[in-house]
């Protein structure tokens, strides 16, 4: 009897160690996940142009700064830039694309918000396959009006989200002007 009760005392912790559950492993691409970790930028970008009244969509605090309509074509071109080079795919685009940025502005609040919601998908298509070595790789980009630049493919991934985050701040203090709270500051909602 005493003989079982010690092998049950010996054997017991092992057999409970095989039933713990597996500790996950570090993620393979730990640097490109923790950047596709800012997403919420996009998020919470397409919450506050999503909450801000069509009707709104033409204020600009002073008349120097940009509407809200403006910063919403601007923020899909800008998507679209960055992550042509981040992924090195071509974006969709229609005829009404190469209409001047000042005239899209003035485009119903739904069609800027479907566009800017497809930058940040093509965006999202464009970091997801990377790994954490393609980030060093040196890309050479050619702008129009610019000279051509050559620059590991981590730098535009860094203008992506500071970008987005620039735009984030724009928006949430345009909010507060119009009276809104900008949705990072709302209450987290239970899930």
């Amino acid at each position: 009897m005493r003989l079982a009760a010690g092998l049950v005392v010996l054997l017991l912790p092992s057999g409970l160690h095989a039933q713990q559950p597996v500790t996950p492993q570090r993620p393979a691409n730990p640097i490109v996940d923790t950047f596709l970790g800012f997403g919420y930028y996009g998020t919470w970008l397409v919450a506050a142009f999503d909450s801000i009244p069509a009707s709104k969509y033409s204020y600009k605090p002073t008349p120097a700064q940009q509407s809200i309509g403006y910063i919403a074509q601007h923020l899909e071109n800008a998507n679209y830039g960055l992550c042509e080079v981040i992924g090195g795919k071509k974006r969709p685009t229609i005829a009404k694309d190469s209409l001047p940025d000042t005239v899209k502005a003035t485009w119903p609040k739904d069609t800027l918000l479907a566009h800017l919601r497809a930058s940040l998908t093509f965006c999202r298509d464009a970091l997801s396959p990377l790994t954490d070595a393609q980030l060093g790789e040196e890309l050479t980009v050619h702008f129009p009006n610019n000279p051509e630049r050559r620059a590991p493919r981590v730098r535009w991934v860094l203008l992506l989200i500071t970008d987005l985050a620039e735009h984030y701040s724009q928006m949430a203090s345009y909010m507060r002007q119009l009276g809104m709270v900008p949705p990072s500051a709302l209450p987290i909602r239970a899930k």
